[in-house]
């Protein structure tokens, strides 16, 4: 059983909520968000905001709370194969309604097919939102070029 390891980043001002599934074998080690190398999150998120490309840690969290947006996965703990959203069984969901009930969001996304899936499954029912899918910003997802994702991520700079 892995156990997320990683703290939501989000406060009071946040108006969106962009949630992954689990954290990569990477991420869990880094002890943060998307540290694959090849992961484009933070490559589309600064396109998308108009922002520099963050590279710390603490330049990634200014960057998404200066934009409003707040950063959580689905899942809590899980049994999972390495970084593979597909292998993921015995998932508990992490609880979002402190983000929920404590900031200003009203959209949630979520990046990829796993995490929307997971959302459905897990919270909207407790949520009450309808979560928007967005493609998945993973190395795994080849189909999309940086250009393709960040056009279809363009939609979370209506909502911040």
């Amino acid at each position: 059983m892995e156990i997320h390891n990683i703290d939501p980043v989000w406060n009071e001002n946040s108006k969106i909520l962009v949630l992954g599934s689990f954290p990569s074998v990477k991420s869990r080690s880094e002890q943060f968000f998307y540290a694959h190398p090849q992961n484009r999150f933070w490559r589309v998120v600064a396109a998308v905001t108009g922002t520099p490309l963050a590279k710390s840690v603490d330049e990634k969290k200014n960057m998404l709370l200066n934009c409003r947006i707040a950063l959580w996965d689905v899942i809590k703990s899980c049994d999972i194969t390495g970084s593979a959203d597909s292998s993921i069984k015995n998932a508990v969901p992490n609880d979002l309604n402190s983000i929920l009930s404590n900031s200003s969001v009203d959209k949630i996304f979520t990046n990829g097919a796993a995490a929307d899936k997971l959302y459905k499954k897990y919270c909207e029912k407790e949520t009450g939102i309808t979560a928007i899918r967005l493609p998945s910003t993973s190395p795994a997802n080849a189909a999309f070029s940086l250009g393709h994702l960040t056009q279809e991520w363009g939609i979370i700079a209506e909502y911040i």
